[in-house]
């Protein structure tokens, strides 16, 4: 059978498919077209649901003639479509980041090739054999053979690109079968190395269509401004195909509605269609006004295109949702209708945690609202066309998209293959039909603004062929691809005149905010730059989102970026005792494979946002407000939108003092218009009477006044805090709670330890260790381990990973190689000193803390000031001595805590977790949860759940009882895991609860970064490795007795 070989010939991409065009479904009439129902249209017939699956380990194994009439598949398994055969069962899924999984000697493939044979029945009524048959497949990875009845009718290759087939002349009325050969491997596998899971068979819908013998195969809508981008010309370009030799003159009619259904405005015109003869009409209908398209105001036209007959009856009518809208490169700028746009991005895979890439619509449409409610604009199709439902959802929501085509060969770069295919003449034809599959099957979707040649192939004369056709196709969009621009700025003499031929815009990876700052400053570059990939969203980060979009505000030039990326891909799994956890490259034993650079999303496996998501949505926000004269309540307030002004939110104030409203109402904002900026006042009144150690904070939030598609009235847009200047005269006094001169304390010293002894309270100090060994409150022990000295995390994926192409280093091996993961700590001497008024003990710990094999270290010095009210004040200084690594992982203190004091309260930045580079989207305020909610459950267990910047914390019991901490701008976390477990742990399964609390009082971390992929931590949130010098004090209390707020208004903290 000739058959066999098509999917190893690089010759043959197709047989008999049919020649792509726009996605549409054509209806009998006006009421069925505008419901948009498919299963309304003219023959639909979906075959998705059960269909019979064999599965063999090559297409030699794979049963022989299983397509012909009489083959018995009874015994065959059931297997849903669409889905991938691995998330099934059959093989094992297989993820690699850049690496083929294959030896790369192209165009030759593995003779291992996984194949899946597939066959079901389907139904033929009698009225559809009137029509022309068409059979379609959304997506099959990545090649595959189709016969119905027995008889071969086609094959196709291109995974994430539809196919069509003629499916006539080969069905009969009532019961046919269809069958359908899959192969996991075929040439075109080396055009799709994409950073994702390699996941096979038929993955999107199957189904079947009618077409009335003359009909309309395709048409393309544009819509044309006028210079000012008031008036619009509403052009459609028809092909009209007929399947018999009859001669006839036919009617097009064209009839545009409002979202309301109301007609606006019709036309038509006469075509004569002669035999099998294909006929191209072209009608234009002038449009006064529209409204325009965005994505921030996605106003959708339906435009109805009607063929009737010479008498004037309906053959078909076909529903297109129009968005009137333009895109072009203006003054060096992307604009969309005439404004320059900022994209505010994110590269998105098509993944579901137990369906792999079959991601049915509910899931696409989650993901879609997640986005428009994270203030999120944009989305690159990362890196290959999605289902086509996908965009239309995009259309109705408002998103810019870049659409990208499914190519990539990234794995040439590390294979030390010689001969890049992306120059290479042979693959064009490969190359270009991706390109005008994705091309036409899109090209009606307002929400697609940019086409992109794919991802991270190279650069050669293909990619020049791609652009050459596209351009020509659709010379109302403009074209991405970062491969050129990574060519061209690789050159040292970046003048216009090496502008690329293949692209409208620069486009880079990863970029460090240093470079993009030169390359914002330039002025010889004269096309936009933007960033397709930054931020890497690996694990716990990135840190570092403000600096990039402080710069994109500052130049124009730079027009934004895409955070790499939307969704952890990570594969629900389960253990042998019944634990969930999410699986990564590896896990099916899976050989080569790239571990957990797979889990790099802002939005966790499951659909759970992430800190980074959270983070994102902030710097993001569309409004910002700047302080101007707080004392006067005079705020400047910034419209970030590009088309919207700010009519559609609310906007409210807040005066919150010790996490009570003191004063609050509603802002009448002026009218402002997208970019412009107006100074407002907020009529807040301080109180007379000034309270001691309280902060007044002003909170001002922007919500939506109304329901809209995306989230209810009310959802908060923005929001920004500022701390109130207050007078110092006219303070409210607080009494301080060690004014008791009757309470007195004692020290007692034994040959181990040193007891210091007070009313309630028992502390121990052990003379070996200069440990702080027992803490007890009535009798009762509060400590479980006493606090040390800690200098390290369990290292995040950024700390962990590293890449000279981006600047950054390797942290965690930079630590581990000065011995920072095992510290040791050496008693130099232990004093203590009981005050004259005997109300505090003074014990004072001098060691010397290194690792072992290193003669680096600190020499450091811990004050312990016990006062006769409990209250412990701890002074902790380090200075460094020897060379060692330039950073540290953190600076801190670290004990354990009997496990009853779950209970957590404190007041700096919440709810959520931040650090040093990604704490903006937590607001300050007083804050609760237990100990478990501090957690972030990354899908590879790491550093989480710091809280930052708080000024003091409260562990307690049930009963309201336990440790209280008051610092200056400190960082605490608290978990049920040691931070060797979780440095350990590959999955959240591997985490030991302990009976413990594991409590860390930080005085600084290391910021986050994005060094997984992308430069590490700026400077500015690098914490060095210098000496250091903070305080904390901490108190053994009730809440019966104080709230914690009041304890900290009472503590003695004199000497923080």
């Amino acid at each position: 059978m000739s058959q066999k070989r098509d999917y190893k010939s690089l010759s043959v991409l197709e047989k008999s498919r049919l020649k792509e065009h726009s996605y549409f479904m054509s209806f009998s009439n006006k009421v069925d077209a505008l419901s948009y129902e498919r299963s309304h249209s003219n023959g639909f017939l979906l075959l998705n649901g059960n269909w019979k699956f064999h599965y063999a380990e090559s297409p030699e194994l794979a049963p022989q003639n299983f397509y012909t009439n009489d083959y018995n598949v009874d015994e065959w398994d059931d297997l849903y479509v669409p889905s991938n055969w691995q998330m099934n069962g059959y093989g094992k899924p297989h993820y690699t980041n850049v690496q083929y999984p294959f030896p790369v000697d192209p165009p030759h493939i593995p003779s291992e090739n996984p194949t899946g044979s597939y066959r079901r029945d389907f139904h033929i009524s009698k009225e559809m054999l009137d029509d022309q048959i068409i059979l379609r497949f959304e997506g099959v990875d990545s090649a595959f053979h189709v016969w119905i009845n027995g008889e071969f009718v086609g094959y196709s290759t291109g995974s994430r690109l539809p196919s069509e087939f003629d499916i006539g002349a080969y069905v009969h009325e009532g019961k046919n079968t269809i069958s359908v050969r899959v192969y996991q491997w075929s040439v075109g596998s080396y055009i799709e190395d994409q950073d994702m899971w390699w996941l096979s068979g038929i993955f999107r819908d199957v189904y079947l269509t009618t077409k009335p013998n003359v009909h309309v195969h395709d048409f393309f809508v544009k819509t044309i401004l006028d210079k000012n981008y008031d008036d619009a010309e509403l052009d459609v370009d028809a092909i009209i195909h007929s399947s018999s030799k009859n001669t006839g003159a036919y009617n097009i009619e064209l009839e545009l509605l409002d979202n309301a259904y109301q007609v606006i405005k019709t036309t038509a015109i006469d075509v004569n269609v002669n035999g099998k003869e294909v006929s191209n009409v072209s009608l234009k209908m002038n449009v006064t006004s529209p409204k325009k398209w965005s994505a921030e105001i996605p106003y959708l036209y339906h435009l109805l295109i009607t063929l009737k007959d010479e008498n004037g009856s309906v053959i078909e009518t076909i529903p297109v949702k129009v968005g009137f809208r333009s895109v072009e490169l203006k003054d060096g700028l992307i604009q969309v209708n005439g404004v320059p746009v900022l994209f505010k991005g994110v590269n998105r895979h098509e993944h579901h945690p137990d369906l792999g890439r079959a991601v049915p619509i509910e899931w696409m449409e989650k993901d879609i609202q997640l986005m428009k409610q994270n203030n999120i604009n944009a989305v690159r199709t990362s890196h290959y066309p999605d289902d086509p439902k996908f965009y239309d959802l995009c259309n109705e929501y408002g998103l810019y998209v870049i659409d990208e085509t499914d190519i990539e060969c990234h794995g040439f770069g590390f294979s030390g293959y010689e001969h890049p295919i992306s120059d290479n003449p042979s693959w064009q034809e490969a190359y270009v039909d991706r390109m005008k599959r994705m091309v036409e099957r899109d090209k009606n979707h307002p929400s697609v603004i940019i086409w992109s040649l794919g991802n991270e192939s190279g650069f050669g004369r293909n990619q020049e062929a791609m652009y050459k056709w596209t351009k020509e196709k659709d010379p109302t969009r403009l074209v991405h691809y970062e491969g050129e621009s990574r060519h061209i700025l690789d050159k040292t003499n970046n003048k216009p005149n090496e502008l690329h031929v293949a692209a409208d815009m620069f486009s880079t990876m990863y970029t460090s905010v240093e470079i993009m700052q030169k390359l914002g400053e330039r002025r010889d570059l004269e096309q936009p730059h933007i960033l397709c990939e930054f931020a890497h969203a690996m694990g716990n980060g990135p840190g570092g989102f403000k600096e990039y979009f402080d710069l994109f505000y500052k130049y124009d030039r730079l027009q934004g970026g895409f955070v790499w990326e939307w969704l952890d891909h990570g594969i629900r799994q389960t253990n042998d005792d019944g634990e969930e956890y999410f699986a990564y490259g590896g896990d099916f034993g899976e050989i080569p494979h790239d571990s957990n650079f797979v889990i790099d999303g802002m939005v966790m496996p499951d659909g759970t946002p992430s800190p980074a998501l959270i983070e994102y949505k902030k710097v993001i926000e569309p409004v910002l407000v700047e302080s101007g004269n707080l004392k006067e309540g005079i705020v400047h307030i910034t419209n970030r939108y590009n088309f919207l002004n700010l009519n559609h939110l609310s906007a409210t104030w807040s005066l919150v003092a010790d996490n009570t409203i003191i004063d609050s109402g509603s802002i009448e904002l002026p009218v402002i218009e997208a970019g412009d900026m107006k100074e407002v006042e907020i009529p807040y009144t301080l109180p007379a009477l000034i309270k001691d150690r309280t902060d007044y904070w002003l909170n001002i939030q922007f919500n939506q006044k109304e329901d809209t598609k995306w989230a209810k009235a009310g959802h908060e847009v923005a929001w920004q805090q500022f701390l109130l200047p207050v007078q110092e005269k006219d303070v409210q006094e607080v009494g301080k709670l060690t004014g008791n001169g009757v309470l007195r304390v004692e020290a007692d010293e034994s040959s181990r330890a040193i007891t210091v002894m007070g009313d309630h309270f028992q502390i121990t100090f052990n003379k070996s260790t200069g440990v702080l060994d027992s803490w007890q409150v009535d009798g009762h022990e509060m400590l479980e381990k006493g606090p040390k000295l800690n200098f390290w995390r369990a290292t995040t994926d950024n700390d962990q990973l590293g890449s000279d192409e981006f600047g950054s280093t390797i942290e965690e091996r930079n630590w581990k190689n000065h011995g920072l993961h095992m510290m040791q700590h050496r008693l130099n001497s232990i004093d203590y000193e009981v005050s004259k008024a005997k109300d505090f003990v003074t014990i004072t710990v001098s060691s010397k803390v290194s690792p072992p094999a290193f003669s680096w270290g600190f020499d450091t010095k811990i004050t312990y000031n016990v006062f006769n009210d409990g209250t412990v004040n701890i002074d902790v200084s380090g200075i460094k001595v020897g060379e060692a690594s330039e950073t540290l992982p953190r600076i801190g203190l670290q004990l354990n805590l009997d496990k009853r004091y779950n209970l957590v309260d404190w007041y700096g930045r919440g709810p959520g977790e931040s650090y040093v580079d990604s704490k903006l989207a937590n607001r300050f305020g007083i804050w609760s949860k237990t100990v478990e909610e501090l957690y972030t459950p990354y899908v590879v267990p790491q550093e989480n759940g710091n809280r930052s910047e708080v000024t003091w914390a409260s562990l307690t019991d049930n009963n309201g009882v336990g440790l209280f901490i008051a610092g200056d701008a400190f960082n605490f976390s608290a978990h049920h895991y040691t931070t060797e477990n979780i440095q350990e742990a590959r999955h959240t399964t591997d985490l030991v609860e302990e009976d413990f609390i594991v409590l860390n009082l930080d005085h600084q971390q290391q910021g986050l970064g994005s060094a997984s992929c992308g430069p590490g931590v700026l400077d500015k949130y690098q914490l060095k490795n210098d000496d250091f010098h903070f305080s904390l004090s901490l108190k053994g209390y009730s809440k019966n007795q104080f709230s914690p707020l009041n304890l900290y208004k009472c503590i003695d903290v004199t000497s923080l």
